[in-house]
């Protein structure tokens, strides 16, 4: 890649490390979308002997790319988001990606497609691991920081998307109960 569009493209991915997340760490600050990423690419790496069939360096790719858009749109939390919202970082991503070269463009588009398609191993992997590190990471933070209805919804958040293995379910189960043992010592 040239010089000069590499360092153009990665100032305009650069504010993934300023946009904050409604997530908080566990020293209670908020969460950058660039640390979520990061923590997300580290679980794909960790689980990877679970899931031989999938292309962990491909997941590892799907989860440091994933949210490129929130770079123009910022993070809109789960419970907020709505269709419109989706289309606005779809679109904002289409628009990041008109600024590579030709090869990686085109790589990363058929990426973005198969994440959204959620039809291959790597794609429902990556989604999986995407919503159990956003329950893991309130587990990390201060339960003060939690809304109260994000009680209910950490119990919930990423049900559907884990089903498909008896790894990533017990995950959750365990991830619910942590969540149950933090609301518990709360009261």
């Amino acid at each position: 890649m040239e010089i000069k569009k590499l360092i153009h493209f990665i100032g305009l991915i650069e504010k993934l490390k300023c946009n904050t997340r409604h997530s908080w760490t566990s020293n209670g600050r908020k969460e950058s979308v660039a640390e979520h990423s990061f923590m997300l690419a580290v679980m794909a790496y960790l689980v990877k002997d679970e899931f031989p069939e999938a292309d962990i360096d491909k997941v590892i790719v799907m989860c440091l790319l994933h949210d490129f858009g929130e770079a123009v749109t910022g993070d809109i939390p789960a419970f907020e988001k709505t269709a419109d919202d989706e289309m606005a970082e779809e679109d904002a991503v289409y628009v990041l990606l008109q600024e590579l070269p030709e090869k990686q463009r085109e790589e990363m588009q058929k990426l973005f497609q198969e994440m959204k398609e959620q039809q291959t191993p790597e794609a429902k992997l990556y989604k999986a691991l995407d919503k159990m590190e956003a329950v893991l990471q309130h587990n990390e933070a201060p339960i003060e920081t939690w809304l109260p209805l994000e009680y209910e919804l950490q119990m919930k958040y990423g049900e559907k998307e884990v089903a498909y293995s008896p790894y990533l379910t017990e995950l959750k189960k365990q991830l619910n109960e942590d969540s149950q043992r933090k609301i518990e010592q709360s009261v």
